[in-house]
């Protein structure tokens, strides 16, 4: 399952690839704000041969593993980000890639905060797109959002994998 996922740390941005058609890029790039609406990073996406790219850059998190989901709405209302609404979840699937019944394409890996508390992370997934009008772009007419939890990602427990409060989000609309 997590084949059609790609993560990668550090700050080298060397693995993004992108179309060689005539095709348009389609890009997106969002500040990170935190529960009091301050802005600790940026999230960029931008659309691949290989999927959507998704790199990560933020600070003032706490030290550690923290879930990380694309949500269904483009709405970033703090404290709590419940105006995100739901995991990103078009196919109806329940939560976790270690999940028999399958998983939400908003699902990612965990990132891994520094002692700092800060990250840098690279993932792309082949599950979503950027293209409008299509099932799964994270660019529909509501458009979508990323947020980070306080805590790790189990993988497995609907419909969040225990990773707790939302503590950070970033807006996915053009």
């Amino acid at each position: 399952m997590l084949s059609a996922l790609l993560i990668a740390g550090g700050c080298g941005k060397n693995g993004v690839k992108l179309p060689v058609t005539g095709e348009s890029v389609q890009s997106v790039m969002s500040p990170i704000l935190n529960t009091k609406g301050d802005k600790i990073g940026e999230a960029s996406f931008v659309e691949g041969i290989d999927g959507v790219t998704i790199n990560i850059q933020a600070e003032g998190l706490s030290p550690g593993k923290h879930g990380v989901h694309i949500h269904e709405m483009a709405v970033c209302t703090p404290p709590d980000f419940k105006s995100a609404g739901d995991h990103f979840n078009p196919g109806h699937k329940e939560h976790g890639f270690d999940n028999p019944k399958g998983f939400h394409l908003g699902d990612l890996p965990n990132l891994e905060v520094d002692a700092d508390g800060k990250v840098t992370a690279e993932v792309t997934t082949a599950l979503v797109t950027l293209k409008p009008d299509v099932k799964n772009s994270l660019l529909d007419a509501d458009g979508s959002s990323l947020v980070i939890h306080e805590k790790v990602d189990d993988y497995k427990t609907d419909p969040s994998g225990n990773s707790g409060d939302r503590i950070a989000c970033a807006v996915i609309k053009k």
